[in-house]
């Protein structure tokens, strides 16, 4: 790697005044908002304030194709199913070969990675809550909240994609609020963007006669849901009165669940309305074939495919968990509903349907609401602004470091 200097800064945990390394530590580099987050964050950080490496416990995936910088450092450590202490012992060794000034882990399955962490010669500690477990989706498990009360000590500041994150950090986990950020995912303007369908992305056929789409985008997992979409969707299909042209559905993403998804959509009797992609590297194009947009997820931090929507310039139907009422305001750029309500889903994706000027002025809210408050490079400079406070202080102490 590059040995770039940072003004004469040394930061605690680099070494003789490399610009500082921090090693994100993550269960796996697939497809997710999580891991599309980390590589904007990667990628957009200027090469001579920070280096990063990634340490997957699990094994690196389809995401590690999009790092800009080939000197990223990404691990894979291949995790035993079950408690695998052997691990930390493994980790120890490689964060003391890789000697970062700062070690970030995310979410739940990666919080144990502090304990190692926290024995790094002054080395400092983040750790990102994007989300909870499909097992614990309001945060009440005990067993995984004790485990969180007992590394809060080794943890130096906590970051929060959602405000209803931040609040269940200092609430229920006990986290003393000046030590939780929180921060919102952003979404790249200069690639999603409303646009022109490219007709020629989609099956032979599919789009003919211009249907309106119904779309989501995500991984095909349970927390996910797509299930109640698919299933609200066989609704709209059948209220539909026979003179008005049929919708069709297109689910973007692949999973573990998405046999079972193909196999509801046969016992419906919808396949020939519905289109589910596999993982697709097109998803601006993608989102540029829908109409409208539905989230029917159990639980959020903070959704990227619903900001990539709302950049698209799409009206939003979603359900009401986590952060996402903090992107969609109900009857301005869409809909809220509960999770699980198939029928509700199907009720606001039919007034849409049915509606273009409605689907113009939602997703006009969208696109505007998008535009003033979620932009990545402000993302990026929040995270980096944390980073910089726990090396060295804040900024006028930093200042003062500079002109010393």
């Amino acid at each position: 790697m590059a040995n770039l200097t940072t003004g004469g800064l040394i930061a605690a945990g680099d070494t003789g005044g490399e610009v500082p390394l921090v090693v994100h530590i993550i269960h796996e580099l697939g497809t997710g908002g999580l891991e599309n987050g980390l590589i904007n964050l990667i990628n957009r950080t200027p090469g001579n304030r920070y280096r990063h490496a990634i340490v997957c416990l699990t094994r690196t995936g389809t995401f590690e194709s999009r790092l800009m910088n080939s000197d990223v450092e990404v691990v894979s450590m291949h995790r035993r199913s079950g408690q695998d202490f052997g691990l930390y012992w493994k980790l120890w060794k490689i964060l003391y070969r890789m000697k970062p000034a700062i070690v970030h882990t995310r979410n739940l399955s990666a919080l144990e990675a502090q304990i190692p962490a926290f024995f790094q010669r002054r080395v400092k500690t983040v750790h990102g809550v994007h989300g909870r477990d499909v097992f614990d989706l309001e945060g009440k498990n005990r067993k995984y909240n004790l485990m969180r009360r007992m590394i809060r000590p080794l943890v130096g500041r906590y970051i929060s994609v959602s405000r209803d994150l931040r609040e269940w950090l200092i609430n229920v986990i006990g986290v003393p609020g000046e030590r939780v950020v929180q921060i919102y995912n952003g979404v790249d303007q200069a690639l999603f963007k409303p646009g022109d369908r490219c007709y020629t992305i989609a099956p032979e056929g599919f789009l003919a006669g211009d249907p309106v789409i119904v779309g989501t985008v995500g991984r095909l997992a349970e927390v996910k849901d797509q299930a109640t979409l698919i299933n609200a969707f066989a609704s709209v299909l059948n209220s539909l009165s026979s003179d008005t042209a049929p919708p069709k559905m297109i689910i973007a993403g692949d999973g573990p669940m998405r046999n079972r998804l193909e196999q509801l959509v046969d016992a419906l009797g919808i396949g020939k309305y519905v289109w589910i992609t596999g993982d697709r590297s097109d998803i601006p194009d993608i989102l540029r074939l829908f109409d409208l947009f539905v989230l029917p997820s159990l639980g959020e931090g903070i959704s990227n495919t619903i900001l990539e929507a709302m950049a698209t310039g799409l009206p939003i139907v979603a359900t009401n968990v986590g952060g996402t009422p903090e992107l969609v305001e109900h009857g301005a750029n869409g809909y809220l509903v509960p999770s699980g309500d198939s029928v509700q889903m199907a009720s606001y994706i039919s007034r849409l349907v049915l509606s273009e000027a409605q689907r113009k002025i939602m997703g006009s809210a969208s696109l505007e609401r998008v535009r003033i408050r979620f932009d990545w490079n402000r993302t990026v400079d929040s995270y980096l602004a944390v980073y910089d406070e726990l090396l060295y202080g804040n900024l006028a102490d930093r200042s003062a470091m500079k002109s010393a």
